[in-house]
């Protein structure tokens, strides 16, 4: 500001000065609230697993009808189940996704939870891959999606 008069850049830096006084800063309310921690007992807890989410749907691109509840469940029974023999959690859902014509598809579906140690995920792998093998197949779907994920697990 050195080509302003004196009488103005005082006035042009107490105008800033009051702006900034007047314009709440978010950041303070971020100082006011320390951060929540992890409780404790939490910390350390259980051993390292993977989580795999697998996703099936129920309509079929073919035009088909619909894979039915009791249908999805022998499934899990037949060819789930003696994969995993130590437990798993299926959800019901609805879902959309975008198929490979570039049409919306919105299905009922099916989420289906396996949790096993780290340490076997090399050999788990394989057996995932044939589930959803085997679902596309059996049902003419285009795909079964898949998300992993390291997870802590205490039982």
């Amino acid at each position: 500001m050195p080509t302003m008069k004196p009488r103005v850049r005082l006035a042009a830096v107490g105008a800033a000065f009051a702006l900034a006084a007047a314009t709440p800063v978010a950041a303070y309310a971020a100082l006011d609230d320390p951060p929540a921690a992890a409780p404790s007992d939490a910390v350390g807890r259980g051993k390292p697993y993977v989580e795999t989410r697998l996703f099936f749907g129920t309509e079929r691109p073919d035009g088909g009808p619909p894979v039915t509840e009791k249908q999805f469940l022998a499934f899990v029974d037949r060819r789930i189940t003696p994969r995993f023999p130590a437990g798993l959690t299926i959800h019901d859902g609805r879902g959309q996704w975008r198929d490979q014509n570039g049409t919306i598809e919105r299905e009922r579906s099916y989420e289906v939870v396996l949790l096993y140690p780290a340490s076997e995920a090399g050999t788990q792998d394989p057996r995932i891959e044939r589930i959803r093998t085997a679902y596309e197949r059996q049902f003419a779907q285009e795909s079964v999606a898949r998300a992993d994920a390291p997870a802590q697990v205490d039982f």
